[in-house]
């Protein structure tokens, strides 16, 4: 399982692959050669965008966004509407660079720059990658916990069996690990439609703070943290990879027509991943904020506090779409490991060894019995201080049209994605700013 199982989202001919990788390629050259017209046409090119939208739907999403919530009522809407964007912004940069290239982020920078920048890179990464495993970890370590009563500790070990066989599927062909991860996200979008429909949240507070900014001095370390559990820096480098020779390009007009594809299951990946993060603050701002319950912002506390406010089937929806969330991220979470260590390092590893590594933090603030949704939050505001690397690296080889050709950035994309990589520097700054006593 070391090094050819993780590239779920290479192609392969249709005479080598598995049945429903099979099909599906079948299905795209099909469309590629004008011969599937209306809406399935878009069906085969499905399914990668919803597994990096995992990572933005991942219990360091609940953390913030349920303690933001809690803490700020519906002020903070507009910080997720931001991130979101900026998001699909980010993806879809990560997806043309896979499909012009035919490589990933990560492999390209081993291509193009020192041993020594690529190690540094490296270790960005992997901090990053390993706070990302801590949070999807913990939360669905937390999510067994909530839902069966045991334990963090034996929680926590069921989580590692039951991700490792998730992770199991690639066997079965890239098409098999999408349409797993894609229910889950199903299963997540479904509970918060229906906590939506228990909490009964102001429909007009909604709409104004989605879209105007207001951020206090003390809502500025929650606003970092939604950014950083919605900007994932992991899957800005996994996107490229699970697109890379998915659907073999023949042209440079099929390239142009895969990425015309895949920005449609950007758009409508992140339009739902949009959504949950956003029922799940303004669902805590109606229940908790608007009661008085500023502390109920802990994972925990809104399990045991959603049942006696809402019913019994509140606390068990959370509990679902939390371990939901936190298995398919974490099985996300490694994938993105194994990119990132073959990309920068060339180096392999087992699937389960690096399962086994990325366990070991998680494993440990159970042991010590810290607090997870804590934790969770500080492993989000380290994942925004990380974002600045994958960024530049996107920005530096999408607007080269030696590496991209037709599919080079026009100026405009590459202001608009400088423009963000500053916005997200400046939140950074005015956090530390204000960690330092600088600023109150």
């Amino acid at each position: 399982m070391a090094g050819r199982e993780i590239r779920i989202g290479e192609g392969v001919p249709a005479e080598g692959a598995r049945a429903g990788d099979a099909e599906m390629l079948r299905a795209a050259r099909a469309t590629l050669d004008g011969k599937r017209t209306g809406l399935t046409r878009i069906i085969p090119f499905l399914g990668p965008a919803f597994i990096a939208c995992v990572a933005y739907i991942d219990p360091g999403n609940f953390a913030t966004n349920i303690q933001g919530g809690a803490q700020f009522g519906y002020q903070l809407l507009w910080v997720v509407t931001a991130a979101n964007l900026m998001a699909a912004f980010l993806q879809m940069l990560s997806a043309k660079l896979g499909i012009a290239t035919d490589a990933n982020l990560p492999a390209l920078c081993q291509q193009h720059f020192s041993r020594r920048v690529n190690v540094a890179l490296w270790l960005i990464s992997e901090v990053a990658a390993m706070a990302t495993d801590v949070a999807e970890f913990t939360g669905a370590a937390l999510g067994i916990y909530l839902l069966f009563h045991l334990p963090l500790f034996p929680s926590a070990l069921i989580t590692g069996v039951a991700t490792f066989a998730i992770l199991g599927l690639q066997r079965r062909g890239f098409r098999a690990i999408e349409v797993v991860i894609g229910a889950l996200v199903g299963v997540i979008a479904l509970a918060y439609v229906l906590e939506t429909i228990f909490s009964h949240p102001d429909g007009k507070q909604i709409l104004y703070h989605a879209v105007v900014p207001s951020l206090s001095g003390s809502g500025i370390y929650l606003a970092v943290g939604i950014l950083g559990a919605t900007v994932m820096p992991h899957v800005l480098y996994l996107h490229s990879a699970l697109v890379e020779r998915r659907v073999p390009a023949r042209t440079p007009r099929d390239r142009q027509r895969i990425f015309g594809m895949e920005r449609l299951d950007i758009i409508i990946a992140m339009t739902l991943a949009g959504l949950i993060n956003g029922a799940m603050l303004f669902m805590a701002a109606a229940v908790f904020h608007t009661r008085g319950l500023v502390g109920s912002g802990d994972l925990t506390t809104a399990y045991r506090t959603l049942t006696p406010l809402l019913g019994s089937a509140a606390g068990l929806i959370f509990g679902v779409s939390l371990l939901a969330s936190g298995l398919s991220s974490s099985s996300v979470g490694t994938l993105a490991g194994q990119v990132i260590m073959q990309g920068f390092l060339g180096w392999s590893i087992p699937v389960w060894l690096r399962r086994a590594l990325t366990m070991a933090p998680a494993l440990l603030v159970i042991a010590l019995n810290i607090n997870p949704t804590q934790v969770i939050i500080l492993t989000q505001v380290i994942l925004s201080f990380a974002l600045v690397a994958p960024i530049t690296m996107l920005l530096y080889f999408t607007s080269r049209r030696e590496i991209m050709g037709p599919l080079v950035n026009q100026r405009a994309t590459t202001v608009i994605g400088t423009i963000i990589g500053a916005f997200i520097l400046s939140l950074n700054a005015v956090l530390l700013a204000q960690v330092f006593g600088i600023v109150h």
